[in-house]
């Protein structure tokens, strides 16, 4: 099991591999060559960005562009490549809707690359925990609810003892 982090990608032909993420207005394209039987996924947090930091990974059009040639470069012919999207969570009501934005552009770029969508699972207000096999296109989702998300919460610190004044000689 490879987890697949923000800003990353992994590509696998092996038979066993398998790659999961946890997302929540992120996004994640699972990439799959049945005849290749090889794929890959992606996860990306923004669209686009701007000025020295818009090559980085972490947003679409980056994480698209090496996503999709390190699939033709290990094998996958781009004319068979299949796509899953995941993500795309609106996580606060009271923030712009970024899911959305990632969302609309993962069809955008996937419209524009002539790659079809197989399936697809976004939007919502919940976070999703996405397992996906890279060798058989396979994918699975688990929506994670808000009491299952662990908060790692910092304990309040126990009272410390009473100071007393005194004096040594």
């Amino acid at each position: 099991m490879v987890y697949v982090v923000q800003g990353t990608y992994y590509v696998s032909k092996h038979p066993e591999a398998k790659f999961s993420t946890v997302l929540g207005s992120c996004i994640s394209v699972c990439l799959f060559d049945p005849v290749a039987a090889m794929g890959g996924m992606n996860h990306f947090l923004l669209p686009a960005g701007r000025g020295t930091d818009s090559g980085h990974i972490r947003f679409g059009v980056n994480a698209m562009e090496h996503l999709i040639n390190e699939l033709l470069k290990s094998g996958a012919m781009k004319s068979r490549l299949q796509a899953k999207l995941f993500g795309g969570a609106r996580m606060s009501a009271t923030l712009s809707d970024i899911g959305k934005q990632n969302a609309a552009f993962a069809h955008t770029f996937l419209a524009n690359e002539g790659i079809p969508i197989t399936s697809e699972s976004l939007g919502g207000t919940l976070a999703r925990r996405v397992i996906f096999t890279p060798s058989t296109g396979a994918a699975k989702q688990l929506f994670v609810q808000a009491d299952e998300v662990e908060l790692n919460e910092v304990p309040p610190p126990k009272p410390k003892a009473p100071v007393v004044n005194m004096e040594l000689f």
